[in-house]
């Protein structure tokens, strides 16, 4: 009787895991492009960090990703279980901020604030700047993951809770450590190729030499992309969340997505929505600003 329990307890439990590995699986390809921008906005975040700091902010801001997800993932059972009609006006929430701290970013880059303007002798405080850097990353962090976990629970909405729980368990922790540790690697990309260009010289390596400039010439350059891609990514995913999160501005991507399709044909099936998604997120991060400049000018003189 004792062999027989547990044969079943064993069976059920591989029933289990082997439910959780096809849900996990599933949830991993629909939030595939949320990782893509996850990465595009973490890397640069860290941009502007002195070199022997990157890797403690990108570990500090990991750090941060997971409290983010522990928070995240019971707030999101409960709220499923509990106030599923809030998760659409959260959602909304964030991808306007999304949408405004890309909007933020444009002015800042193109009509930079009188407070940038700083004398030669005024020493730059790097820990105040290193700590906000980390702030501003897992504030963004958050949303997104936020976005990461409300997609995987409509993924296993049918499943048992306990099922939805460790599915969420699992692409949290894949989603942080992925995304983490490809930023990490990123940063650290110059290094190495300092690295293989010292070793070079001392072995006459030739390979080594030519690797190491190459690395030296592409993490620049790499690094300019990503904080360019950062920014687009911010008002993609923030537009994006806000025509699923509003059913006219769903209906108006489909009908534009429709018509592209039948003057463009596949190339306007998959660029449509994501220039319908990016210009509603310029324009949806533009209005936000706006409305925190004038709000800010009339309380906060």
């Amino acid at each position: 009787m004792a062999g027989t329990n547990l044969l079943t307890l064993l069976d059920d439990i591989t029933t289990l895991l082997d439910d959780i590995a096809t849900m996990s699986k599933v949830a991993t390809k629909k939030t595939a492009g949320v990782l893509g921008d996850d990465l595009a906005l973490n890397a640069q975040q860290v941009t502007g960090v002195a070199a022997e700091r990157e890797l403690p902010v990108v570990w500090a801001v990991a750090k941060g990703s997971f409290l983010n997800k522990a928070i995240l993932v019971p707030a999101a059972l409960l709220i499923s279980v509990w106030l599923p009609w809030l998760i659409t006006p959260l959602l909304m929430m964030g991808g306007l901020f999304l949408c405004f701290e890309g909007a933020e970013k444009v002015f800042a880059k193109f009509l930079p604030h009188n407070s940038e303007a700083v004398d030669e002798g005024e020493k730059l405080d790097l820990v105040e700047y290193e700590k906000q850097k980390i702030k501003g990353a897992i504030r963004t962090d958050f949303i997104l993951s936020a976005e990461i976990i409300v997609i995987t629970l409509g993924t296993v909405a049918g499943a048992t809770l306990l099922n939805q729980a460790l599915v969420l368990c699992v692409i949290a922790i894949i989603m942080t450590i992925g995304v983490y540790g490809l930023v990490a690697g990123i940063v650290k990309l110059d290094d190495a190729g300092l690295y293989l260009l010292n070793q070079s010289k001392v072995s006459a390596n030739k390979f080594k030499e030519l690797l190491g400039k190459g690395l030296l010439a592409a993490a620049p350059r790499l690094m300019q992309f990503l904080a360019f891609a950062g920014t687009i990514a911010m008002f993609l995913v923030g537009g994006g969340i806000l025509v699923h999160g509003v059913e006219l501005l769903h209906h108006t991507q489909v009908d534009v997505t429709n018509y592209a399709q039948s003057v463009a044909g596949g190339t306007g099936e998959v660029l449509a929505p994501l220039l319908f998604d990016g210009l509603l997120g310029v324009t949806a991060g533009l209005v936000v600003v706006l409305i925190h400049v004038g709000y800010t000018k009339l309380f906060k003189k």
